[in-house]
């Protein structure tokens, strides 16, 4: 009679050929009971095991689906292409249509807040200063969440820039910076690796064995104030980051 582990190999096998496609429900638990000979509860860690290498989703309602792995690719220098003129597209749509994705932006959240010691720090504010948050997601059309963003803005440059109120900002908030007068010209990146929490597995859909890569970046404008402070994380499997044609001597 197979392991579980046995199970588990198999489907992996049929997902990566594509026997299951991604989106697909696998078969139910009974389907699979009745093809290997096994337990309900050797199906089931199997399929666990499947959910925390990040291979499948399970839930009571959809059932057990092929998870979307396809990996987008970051170049640093989408964030020139989106300061272009007459580019309509936001970094995360240019970054996703180079691809050949379908991506989006979607604002899920936009409020008026009191800087905390961190983000006072980093926006060159004082504490308790008024600022503007932002939360977005990143998907790839139509459902499929690749990334959380959150950001944060000066009160008075976020209302300048048309960031404090929820309408659709065109072409992402560099875009918008630049139009408003506040053009970035530079941007501090710091990125880490750790375990998600349960609130970011449930949301990103992954299985506890796939970290995130998390992200703070710090956009300042040539005189050096800062303009925004944006934190995003992502299932390591779904991003590569590049840091493409940095220089390496002094300018």
């Amino acid at each position: 009679m197979p392991s579980y582990q046995d199970v588990a190999a198999e489907l992996r096998r049929r997902i990566d050929a594509g026997v299951y496609a991604v989106g697909e429900k696998i078969p139910t638990n009974p389907a699979l009971m009745g093809e290997f000979g096994v337990s309900k509860e050797t199906i089931t860690k199997a399929t666990g095991l499947l959910a925390d290498d990040g291979l499948v989703v399970a839930s009571k309602r959809a059932g057990t689906v092929v998870r979307h792995r396809t990996a987008v690719r970051l170049p640093l220098s989408r964030y020139r292409s989106v300061l272009a003129p007459g580019n309509p597209k936001g970094p995360w749509e240019s970054a996703t249509a180079a691809a050949g994705l379908d991506g989006e932006m979607l604002l899920i959240q936009v409020e008026p807040v009191r800087a905390s010691a961190d983000l006072a720090a980093l926006l060159e504010l004082s504490q308790g200063d008024p600022i503007v948050y932002r939360l977005r997601h990143a998907i790839i059309r139509p459902d499929d969440l690749v990334q959380i963003q959150m950001a944060w803005y000066p009160k008075d440059i976020a209302e300048a820039a048309g960031l404090h109120h929820s309408g659709k900002v065109q072409a992402g908030a560099y875009s918008a910076l630049a139009a408003a007068g506040y053009r970035p010209a530079t941007a501090s990146e710091t990125v880490e690796a750790r375990t998600p929490t349960e609130a970011e597995a449930a949301q990103l859909r992954i299985g506890g064995r796939v970290a995130v890569i998390t992200v703070e970046r710090v956009t300042r404008d040539s005189a050096g104030r800062p303009l925004e402070v944006l934190r995003a994380v992502a299932p390591s499997d779904r991003l590569r980051m590049t840091y493409d044609d940095l220089p390496l001597i002094p300018t």
